[in-house]
């Protein structure tokens, strides 16, 4: 059978052929590809040559390849452009992968050679990346059972298999639930106080189900605007309860046993490995290193932020007390905050659209990538899709190639929520080739409809900047070996690339740049520039809240598994030092909390903060040093560039030539 992943890509930088792949070549390749990784790992261990860097190490981190190629390709469409035939696929091919990694962990003679150069690391002259390397994949051996017994790694090699099965339904069940759920409506006066382009967009979704009048879903474009502007508080209960209940309603998408077994399992795999809890052995590769210093954290951030977090409800309660709302809910949060954000600021998210056109948003970040780091972006045609909708860029430094980047902006039934950067295809050099990264930026904005192009509030400005500022971390990636490469790093400074370039969004002479009406050209008024300024920490400390809340409860799983009798009682118990509102019995966090239960932030929620004040800390040193210096840009961009061949605390005093401190958080965030 001819299968096009299972030969060489014929297309433009070697980009996956996404138009001439067919669902029914996955599972054949990965089975095909997986078998020819397996021989060449098990060609490294049995050399009978001796074990030194260059044969085992070096060796093993080329190793595989084609492999990563394709589940590059796979999973990403999985949560791009996914099906009910990818999803099947998917269930079938996650324990097949999860089993070939558990063979090469549990090589013995393949360990045996990684130990016996680990064990004489003195006797090579190894560079400071090869030191890393070395230390890295001897360490992740060990974490994956390479000294447990025969009996015990096959134990983890069940767990691993069943983790991998479970998480993936959690996500496909999620999306299902979100999918699942719209709301008809057909009375117009149901939708007073929604802005006409919100309601073009709900009268197109109406359209396209064959629909009189309009429809609102679960999705975050949909939703969030509904929840925002919707004077009828009756339907704005109703839509968040339906919100809140997903896959926490005891239907057939229901995640609350699948987060009592993956909890289980990850408390039983630690347990294998020699580690008091799934945190514990989680964190032991992070920056913070142990559960009581995120715990430490975040309750130090608390206790700074609930002062603020209960002035500003106040001050929210007292506008709902006016529209005779004695008792405030969780469903009237959105509502009231951007009223009063109007009221202090003259701020409305629909009268600034209009001047933040995601075309003119993107032309915005390009120019901020060439100003910051030299950077080029021309879109190419001759680059394969997946999708009509994606565009692609040759990506090019001092006029040469440098990476090649997706952008997938609008939502589909077959795309999961939120916003994302993934990659497919990790830098790295061999052969004296210096193999440059594919790199893809994923997010849910409006579509266009009719005349009126795709128009962002603020904050999704901010989150494209914030995905970009990944997309920079991979496209600068310039290291020896693809798995310490670009964002491989660790799981608390992944985001502070993400969260740095997220602060140009504030500054008053980059915004007169781009924030042109896209009908009449007229650039934002300086005074609702000094507005947006103004209020960036606008409802910060309830942000920070819910935050630290969804923070302290990943810790909570992870370290108090067998304290989960109860999804429910068990997250209210364990956010109730954050919570500003009445709780609902009906409602739950957890059963759609895809970071921690599908996603890689398991044990590691905290980072979105604890990068918040590395993002914090750097942006000030740009500030002191002049936001386009030259030697502080020389030495953020090497940061980047280095990925994971150092420590990062090491990195990070490199750049700013000390640690981090919280307090450039607390500045920026509360003014003290």
């Amino acid at each position: 059978m001819d299968n096009i992943l299972l030969r060489p890509f014929k297309t433009a930088f070697d980009t996956p052929p996404f138009e001439q792949i067919k669902n029914e070549d996955y599972l054949p390749a990965f089975q095909e590809i997986i078998k020819k990784s397996e021989a060449e790992v098990e060609g490294i261990a049995m050399n009978p040559e001796p074990a030194t860097f260059i044969n085992t190490i070096e060796a093993l981190a080329y190793a595989g390849e084609d492999l990563e190629t394709i589940s590059h390709i796979f999973f990403n469409l999985n949560s791009a452009e996914t099906n009910d035939e990818i999803q099947r696929i998917a269930q079938k091919v996650s324990p097949i992968l999860t089993e070939y990694s558990s063979k090469i962990s549990q090589n013995e003679k393949l360990f045996e050679r990684i130990q016996k150069v680990y064990e004489e690391r003195e006797s090579y002259t190894l560079n400071e990346e090869q030191q890393t390397l070395l230390y890295e994949t001897y360490k992740g051996f060990v974490r994956s059972g390479a000294l447990l017994t025969p009996e015990e790694k096959e134990k983890l090699k069940e767990i691993n298999i069943a983790l991998s099965t479970k998480q993936l339904q959690f996500g496909e069940n999620t999306l299902a639930a979100t999918n699942d759920y719209i709301k008809h409506i057909t009375l117009k006066e149901d939708l007073n106080g929604i802005p006409e382009a919100v309601l073009s967009q709900y009268a197109e979704e109406a359209k396209e189900r064959g629909l009189e009048g309009w429809v609102v879903s679960l999705h975050y474009p949909s939703y969030v605007p509904f929840m925002t502007y919707a004077e009828n508080r009756t339907l704005r209960q109703e839509l968040a309860l339906a919100n809140g209940k997903k896959a926490f309603d005891g239907g057939q998408f229901d995640n609350q046993q699948l987060i009592k077994d993956i909890i289980k399992l990850r408390a039983q795999k630690a347990q294998l490995l020699g580690y008091e809890n799934f945190a514990t052995f989680v964190l032991e590769e992070r920056m913070a290193k142990s559960p009581k210093k995120v715990q430490h954290f975040l309750k130090e951030l608390l206790d700074k932020a609930t002062p603020h977090a209960l002035q500003e409800i106040e001050a929210l309660k007292a506008l709902a007390k006016k529209d005779g709302i004695e008792v405030m809910q969780s469903y009237d949060h959105a509502f009231y905050a951007e009223k009063l954000r109007k009221q202090k600021y003259d701020l409305n998210d629909e009268e600034l659209k209009p001047y933040f056109p995601l075309a003119k948003v993107q032309e915005a970040v390009f120019e901020l990538a060439g100003k910051l780091f030299g950077l080029t972006f021309e879109e190419r045609k001759d680059i394969p899709k997946y999708h009509p909708e994606v565009k692609t860029y040759e990506v090019q430094e001092n006029g040469l190639y440098k990476a090649v980047l997706y952008v997938d902006y609008f939502p589909r039934k077959g795309k999961r929520a939120g916003a994302w950067m993934t990659s497919y295809k990790n830098q790295y050099k061999k052969g004296g080739k210096n193999v440059r990264p594919h790199i893809s930026v994923v997010c849910n904005f409006n579509k266009p409809h009719g005349e009126i192009p795709s128009l962002l509030t603020f904050q999704e400005v901010t989150t494209l900047f914030h995905e970009f500022g990944h997309a920079i971390h991979g496209i600068l990636a310039n290291t020896q070996y693809p798995n310490i490469s670009g964002t491989s790093v660790k799981w608390d400074f992944v985001e502070l690339p993400s969260q740095f370039l997220e602060n140009f969004c504030y500054e008053a002479d980059f915004l007169r740049t781009f924030a042109h009406h896209y009908q009449t050209g007229e650039v934002l008024k300086d005074e609702k520039i000094q507005k947006i300024e103004a209020s960036k920490n606008f409802m910060q400390g309830y942000q920070t809240l819910r935050q630290i809340g969804f923070g302290l409860l990943d810790i909570a799983y992870h370290t108090h598994s067998d304290d989960i009798k109860d999804i429910k009682s068990f997250e209210d118990q364990n956010t109730q030092a954050t919570q500003l509102y009445p709780l609902n019995s009906e409602t739950a966090i957890s059963p759609s909390f895809s970071h921690v239960f599908q996603g890689g932030y398991a044990s590691g929620y905290y980072s979105y903060k604890w990068a918040e004040v590395l993002d914090a800390d750097a942006f000030a040193y740009f500030k002191e040093t002049g936001l386009f210096n030259p030697d502080t840009i020389a030495k953020y961009k090497l940061l980047l560039a280095s990925g994971g061949t150092k420590d990062p605390m090491e990195l990070y005093k490199y750049f700013r030539g000390t640690e981090p401190k919280i307090e450039s958080l607390l500045k920026r965030a509360f003014g003290s």
